[in-house]
């Protein structure tokens, strides 16, 4: 799995690195990011390109998202 820990950049940035981590992503594999922030217009891009995520709020107020691509069938 691979981890994009993203708390302290700045947009466009974090977007942008989860896009080029998940055109290396091998189907199966699993990529988490951790975000300061809910990055609700990547929940857009992902559910548009057939990735699937689960996300995870933390009392310390950063996320966790745990992004698959979705099989074809």
């Amino acid at each position: 799995m691979k981890i994009i820990d993203a708390r302290n950049l700045h947009s466009p940035e974090p977007f942008e690195r989860v896009v080029e981590a998940l055109s290396e992503l091998a189907l199966g594999d699993q990529l988490k990011l951790i975000i300061h922030l809910e990055p609700r217009p990547l929940y857009r891009f992902l559910e548009r390109n057939r990735y699937a995520y689960k996300t995870e709020s933390f009392t310390d107020g950063h996320f966790e998202i745990l992004i698959w691509e979705l099989s074809a069938d």
